[in-house]
């Protein structure tokens, strides 16, 4: 119920200022969050007429009757106490303090007093489900527009016996909020209980004496209004508002000062930042089962809007991600109700948590899956359409893709040091995280271990015989650094057993290659690998012809792993085999070497 606490957010008008007016309302309720008070707007509406809400500013939400004549406001004022329908400190206010309306949904605020019995009160108007509309939006349901908000008129301060007996008209929720605001200020570290004790009453003394108040360890009216307007300010700008999209089914509060709907993109409605503050909200909604519930969770976590690091949770009808970095902080909900998957995520700037916190626990506590569901053909594909987007999204890359392949049964991988320097993480084939475990710089080789062990089909075989120049040679590697899902397979000529200048430790190769190529491996006719293919560089600033690549000896790469104990099979087999063969072949065993920023 409305109390002294939430009395300061409304202007009383009961003197003879208020009757000059052409309408009046009765105020009968005010509340800190929009789902609070749209739970108690509905509970009013099915009971009395005339019901409406209204945003009050600082985060405030009010419940009135009216508008009235002044006459007639004060006739139901009267009835309507005396009856016990609405609480006994509810007033005559007029409307000063409103700004966006929230209740009756997409409905405007009413400018003409409306008589006392009114058979179609209470009746609202919604979006008709299934309605015929050629672009479907989401509808604000907070339709009216913001006005200029007058200052309030002061409240004469009170007593400490009267802030005492303000203070006990409080519900327990008023009074943790309190509790949560001075925990924001910095004054309170206890629980959260609505119990006032001793360490809640210090907590108050310090916030009034640090607000230039008398440190009574009682706050009053006014300081309980000036302590949760400050913790409300924060919000300020954000537009807080209940936004319904009949087209995928759900309502939600959403920060409409920031971001606003751009376009849906199955499973998404899509509103992304519409300002200075680099913030996106998406509806998520399609239909599935456990499965795809299940795959959704897994795709969702290769977007770039939802870093790595992070608490995860995903139980068998719903999961949550956190994501953060140092740019980005995000939230992603969804559940599996009815055949159908919804949920939300808010992507926000990193390093504003106090703000997104608050927007956050709006957003939660005002999510509400209704009728429908996001139809998968509500898009048009587009020229922008992209292989490393989904839905629009741009799906999380790696600063840099080479080639490796596997040298022993438990999943080491030998590669290139350039796929593995100033990486924050590296993984091979895009999921299985590894460490690099040796690095030769002389040869540009390194090893990498899988953190968890793998079982490849294949593994190389490492040629120790010396081949025929002019012999026919295949690199194994992904040219277009992971563009393509599998290995490409190149073929060329062994040109030269040493390099340009009669290097031993390298080979040159007479074949064209592409930078994501490097570390992959180089077979000869018999499958057997006769070395490691290095990356192209320039020297003394000479470029080679795009037909010259070269090779890491497979001798040298024996000889440098066995230094560090790692083991490696050879072959001194020069047998032939097919194209299609040694196709197969590489694609069990070479993989794909990422090195990620985060």
């Amino acid at each position: 119920m409305r109390t002294a606490l939430s009395a300061l957010l409304f202007t009383t008008f009961i003197s003879s200022s208020a009757y000059a007016q052409d309408i009046v309302w009765v105020q009968i309720e005010a509340l800190p969050t929009l789902s609070g008070a749209q739970e108690r707007v509905r509970a009013y509406a099915g009971a009395v007429d005339n019901v409406n809400g209204y945003y009050l500013g600082s985060g405030w939400y009010g419940i009135a009757l009216g508008p009235y004549t002044p006459e007639d406001g004060e006739i139901v004022l009267r009835d309507l106490r005396s009856a016990g329908t609405i609480p006994s400190d509810s007033f005559i206010a007029d409307a000063g303090r409103f700004q966006q309306q929230f209740w009756p949904i997409g409905v405007g605020a009413a400018t003409t007093a409306q008589p006392i019995a009114n058979d179609n009160a209470g009746d609202t108007e919604t979006v008709t489900q299934g309605q015929e509309i050629a672009e479907p939006t989401p509808e604000v349901v907070a339709a009216s527009d913001p006005v200029i908000v007058p200052d309030p008129i002061p409240v004469p301060d009170e007593t400490v016996r009267e802030a005492r007996a303000s203070e006990a008209a409080l519900d327990g929720d008023e009074k943790k909020l309190l509790q949560v605001a001075m925990q924001w200020a910095g004054f309170y570290a206890a629980a959260i209980d609505g119990s006032y004790g001793g360490g809640t009453r210090a907590a108050m003394s310090a916030w009034q004496e640090s607000n230039d108040h008398e440190a009574t360890g009682v706050l009053t009216t006014m300081q309980r209004s000036e302590l949760l307007g400050a913790y409300n300010a924060v919000l300020d700008g954000m537009g807080l508002q209940l936004v319904r999209d009949d087209a995928s089914g759900i309502e939600l509060i959403i920060p409409t000062g920031v971001v606003s709907f751009s376009e849906y993109e199955p499973p998404f409605a899509r509103f992304d930042a519409s300002g200075d503050v680099d913030a996106q909200v998406l509806l998520i909604s399609q239909e599935g089962d456990q499965t795809r519930l299940f795959g959704l969770y897994e795709i969702l976590q290769t977007l770039a809007i939802i870093p790595k690091e992070g608490d995860r949770s995903r139980s068998d009808r719903s999961f949550e991600i956190n994501g953060t970095d140092d740019d980005i902080a995000s939230y992603t909900f969804a559940q599996l109700q009815d055949g159908q998957i919804k949920g939300f995520s808010l992507i926000w700037p990193a390093g504003d948590e106090e703000r997104r916190s608050r927007i956050l626990t709006e957003m939660k506590a005002s999510f509400n899956a209704v009728e429908g569901v996001l139809d998968p053909a509500i898009s048009v594909p587009g020229e922008d359409q992209a292989i490393d987007m989904i839905a629009g999204l741009q799906i999380r890359k790696p600063r840099l893709a080479r080639s490796g392949f596997f040298i022993d049964a438990r999943g080491d991988v030998l590669t290139t040091i350039e796929a593995v320097d100033e990486c924050a993480s590296i993984t091979i084939n895009a999921e299985h995280a590894a460490t690099v475990v040796h690095r030769d710089d002389a040869l540009g080789i390194a090893v990498l271990r899988p953190d968890t062990a793998l079982a490849p089909a294949q593994v190389a075989a490492l040629q120790s015989g010396v081949p025929r120049l002019t012999s026919d040679v295949a690199v194994a590697g992904f040219p277009y650094e992971g563009v393509l899902p599998a290995p490409s397979l190149t073929f060329g000529t062994l040109a030269d057993i040493r390099g340009l200048n009669g290097e031993e430790y390298v080979k040159r190769l007479a074949i064209y290659t592409q930078p994501g190529d490097a570390g992959g491996p180089v077979f000869d006719n018999g499958g057997a690998v006769l070395g490691m293919l290095l990356p192209k560089t320039s020297v003394n600033g000479q470029v080679l012809p795009p037909e010259v690549s070269f090779s890491v000896d497979a001798d040298q790469i024996v000889a440098s792993l066995q230094s560090a104990q790692i083991s490696v099979q050879t072959t001194d087999s020069v047998a032939d085999m097919t194209p299609e063969i040694i196709t197969l072949m590489a694609a069990d065993v070479t993989v794909l070497v990422s090195c990620w920023d985060d």
